[in-house]
Formats: C-alpha cells, sequence, structure tokens
C-alpha cells in the first residue's frame, strides 16, 4: 500500500512539474538543457534555458542577446546548440517585449536585462564565471555591446550583423539594398524609400532612430569577436567592419577580431542570396566562435581583420525632417487637398455653381484621389514588409509604382487644362462657380506638391 501511494505521488509531482513549468533538463547525449529562472535589474523576472555539454563545469559561457523582434526564433537555440558542442555554455533567455514595440524600445533596459542573464549563467555550476561573456545578432548588436560597456564579469563580446550605423540609416539602406537587387530604380527607391523612414523619425514613431553605437564601441575593454555575413541585405557589412575597426583604433584597443563570414546572411545562415536563409548555421561559424572563446585571451592577442563585404551602396545618414516635411504638415495638406475636393464635388449639387467643360475637372479630382490613397497603401507596404520581388519591372519601376505615376501625370495634365481653360470657363460665371473653380485648383496645385514630395512626379 505504501508503495503504491509513493508511486502515485512521484506520478503526480512529474505533471506537477511540466505542468507548472519546473526547471527541467534534457540531453542528446552531447549537449543537455536546463530551464531556468532569473529576476531582471527591475525585479522582474524572466526564464531562459542554458544550453551545455554533457558534465560540463568550469567551461567558458556566453549569454544570447536578441535581435529585433520578440526573440522566439528557433535561431537562437541552433547558435546555442553549436556553441555548447564547441564546449561552452549558452543561455538563451525568454526577450523584454513589455512596452517593445515599433515606436518605443530602451536599449538601455535591454543591456540591464542581459547582465542580469550574465550575472545568472556566472552562478551556475558548468561554467567559469570569469570566462562568461556577450553574444549579439543584429538589435544585439546594439545591445550587447552596450551592456559589456557598462561591465567588468563580461568577459568577452561577440556580435552577428552589428551594425555602426544609427537605426533609421540603417533601415533606409537596408530598403535601398532590396529594391536595388530587384533592378527597381528612381524615385521609389530614391526618394519613397528613404522619405518614408523619415517621416517615422520625424513623428516619433522609429524607436532609438538617431542611437549612435560609435561611443560605445569605443568604450569596450573586453575582447570582441565581430562578424559580419559577405550576404547582409540588413547591415551594411563592410561600412560597420570599417566602422568597428576605425573606433576600436581610436580608442586603443587591440584586442579584436573582425571576421567575414562567406556565404552567410545577416543572422550567419547560409543564404543563396542575402535574402533567402538556408537551413542551419553557415559553415564555419560555429566553429569560429567555438576556437575564439576557448582560445582566449591568445586568440584576442592582437588585432585581426578581414577585407570588407563589397556592398552596392554605403549607407547613408538620414536628414533630419523639416518642418515644412513634417507628418504634421503632410496631413494638413493631404486635409486641405482633401477638403478642397470634397467641397468641389459636394458643391456641384448647386446648379447656378456648376461650371461648363467639367471634364477635366473630374479627371482631376479623381486621378488626384487614386493616386493619393495608392502611394499611401504602395508606402505602407514598403514600411511593414520586406519583400525582394516586385514582380515585372518596365524601366526599373513596379507596375503598381509606374500606375501611380501614370495617375499622378494625368492629374496634372488635367490640372494645366482646367487652368489654360479658366478664362473660357469663367466667362459670365457666377461667384459662387468661381469660388468652386478656385477651390479646385488649389486642390489641384497641393496634389502637384504632395507627389513631386513622394517621388510620383519625379523620374
Amino acid at each position: 500500500m505504501f508503495s503504491t501511494v509513493r508511486r502515485i505521488a512521484v506520478f503526480a509531482t512529474m505533471i506537477a512539474a511540466v505542468c507548472c513549468g519546473m526547471p527541467h533538463a534534457h540531453a542528446d547525449g552531447h549537449t543537455t538543457t536546463v530551464d531556468i529562472t532569473f529576476t531582471r535589474g527591475d525585479g522582474t523576472t524572466t526564464t531562459g534555458t542554458v544550453h551545455a555539454p554533457v558534465a560540463a563545469t568550469g567551461r567558458p559561457g556566453v549569454v544570447l542577446v536578441h535581435g529585433s523582434g520578440d526573440g522566439r526564433g528557433d535561431h537562437y537555440d541552433q547558435v546555442a546548440d553549436a556553441l555548447a558542442r564547441a564546449g561552452i555554455v549558452a543561455l538563451r533567455y525568454d526577450k523584454r517585449t513589455e512596452g517593445y514595440t515599433p515606436a518605443h524600445r530602451d536599449y538601455s533596459l535591454l543591456a540591464d536585462d542581459a547582465l542580469a542573464g550574465l550575472a545568472a549563467l556566472r552562478n551556475r555550476p558548468e561554467v567559469d564565471p570569469a570566462r562568461v561573456g556577450l553574444w549579439g545578432l543584429s538589435e544585439g548588436g546594439w545591445v550587447a555591446p552596450l551592456a559589456a560597456s557598462r561591465s567588468t564579469d563580461a568577459a568577452f563580446l561577440i556580435t552577428i550583423g552589428a551594425n555602426s550605423a544609427a537605426p533609421a540609416a540603417q533601415q533606409a539602406w537596408a530598403n535601398e539594398t532590396r529594391f536595388g537587387a530587384a533592378g527597381v530604380r528612381g524615385s521609389m527607391v530614391d526618394v519613397l524609400a528613404r522619405n518614408g523612414i523619415r517621416q517615422l523619425v520625424g513623428a516619433g514613431q522609429f524607436a532609438q532612430a538617431d542611437y549612435d553605437p560609435i561611443p560605445v564601441l569605443e568604450q569596450i575593454t573586453q575582447p570582441v569577436l565581430a562578424i559580419w555575413g559577405d550576404q547582409d541585405r540588413l547591415t551594411p557589412p563592410g561600412d560597420s567592419l570599417r566602422d568597428f575597426r576605425a573606433a576600436f583604433d581610436r580608442a586603443g584597443k587591440r584586442n579584436y577580431t573582425l571576421v567575414t563570414l562567406a556565404g552567410a546572411q545577416h543572422g550567419g545562415q547560409p543564404t543563396t542570396d542575402g535574402f533567402d536563409k538556408l537551413p542551419g548555421l553557415a559553415p564555419g561559424y560555429g566553429e569560429l566562435m567555438g576556437e575564439w572563446v576557448n582560445g582566449l585571451p591568445d586568440s584576442a592577442a592582437t588585432p585581426r581583420v578581414d577585407p570588407p563585404a563589397v556592398q552596392g551602396h554605403s549607407v547613408r545618414s538620414l536628414e533630419p525632417v523639416a518642418r515644412w516635411e513634417s507628418a504634421a504638415a503632410n496631413l494638413v495638406l493631404l486635409g486641405a487637398i482633401v477638403l478642397a475636393f470634397g467641397g468641389y464635388a459636394v458643391t456641384g449639387a448647386v446648379r447656378a455653381w456648376r461650371l461648363p467643360g467639367r471634364a477635366p475637372a473630374r479627371m482631376l479630382v479623381s486621378a488626384a484621389v487614386l493616386g493619393i490613397i495608392g502611394a499611401v497603401v504602395q508606402l505602407g507596404y514598403i514600411l511593414t514588409t520586406r519583400a525582394t520581388s516586385f514582380g515585372p519591372l518596365v524601366f526599373g519601376r513596379t507596375l503598381p509604382w509606374l500606375a501611380l505615376q501614370l495617375v499622378a501625370g494625368c492629374a496634372v495634365i488635367a490640372l494645366v487644362l482646367v487652368v489654360v481653360r479658366g478664362r473660357r470657363t469663367l466667362a459670365g460665371a457666377t461667384s459662387g462657380a468661381r469660388i468652386r473653380w478656385a477651390v479646385m485648383v488649389c486642390g489641384g496645385a497641393g496634389f502637384a506638391l504632395w507627389a513631386i514630395y513622394w517621388g510620383l512626379l519625379l523620374p
């Protein structure tokens, strides 16, 4: 009877461990994983998974710092497993997502979270606390260096796909790169891709847009391994490598290794063109990190710098949005256009205010409204997707963009006709008809200015 009760109790405890999220371990013969919970700097808790070689003790350790997004991709598990197989204990923890949006994120707070993970890993029996460092991917390439610059406990720093430019400039470069790779040319690239980012920044909807990573890099004393895929299409790999080297050299730093990884995309995965991601990690990526970490301090005794990756163009800083082109100014102009055309349409119900030869006016109103709606939809698509295929191109223009440019051109032609015929149209017209004509012309002129700014009337 007692034996039966004991078995039931053990079984119930196992069920409770699964259902309640109690830490558990898993091993595959080479590596083992253990779930842990630790406290962050603000007193909140988060969970993580420690990946370690089987029966590890006194090993180097590394905390994985996330790229943008919620940090839930299985890519982090692949990296952690590669490190564990190289004899390095890796902690992947759950990213803070409370208050984390495109319009708001706090690199300083995320850096504090990384340091909390560092403290938790240094207390694990599998690691040597004096040999625990940080690894950062993409956005983590801003966060992890910031954490390292604040800590004497971080033994080293690894980055993959890190950026030396401000986030907004990097995003504009990425937009231009994917358009260029698809063969898109002209105003869709030159104006729309950059102005969209500038407007988000000016409206306060692009988090940490002007964050400057260079002063942080100049403060880092730990050994640094910075890696860029030679096919990176999200971060300018050549510019970033050169800027990292320049920052370290200005600071008199000597313990750094800057690597260009062949056949790899932004996150260190194999790729055919820099945009797709093939399974696993790029050849040599895991081995490079393992040998470098296990070989410290000798592996970073002197600077090693690979040739920078070739880029189609260099990253360019973004000009701040002037008052005349601010989001508020754009909205006011759009509102004035809508009111002008809406007023023209509504007042057409008054017979005495109607104008002869209304075809050009109708073309102007219809084309302008269609152009505005289409451009807003196109801009939203560009800013919210990472599409790299845009369908057939004509003279380097996508068919939707070319159609919008034709529509905008028709609106301007109609406006010219309305103005040229104005004297004849207004001959003998009532004052109400004259006001209605003037309001329509003002709306058309406003649309022309708006279309020039957003590239609809540019080549």
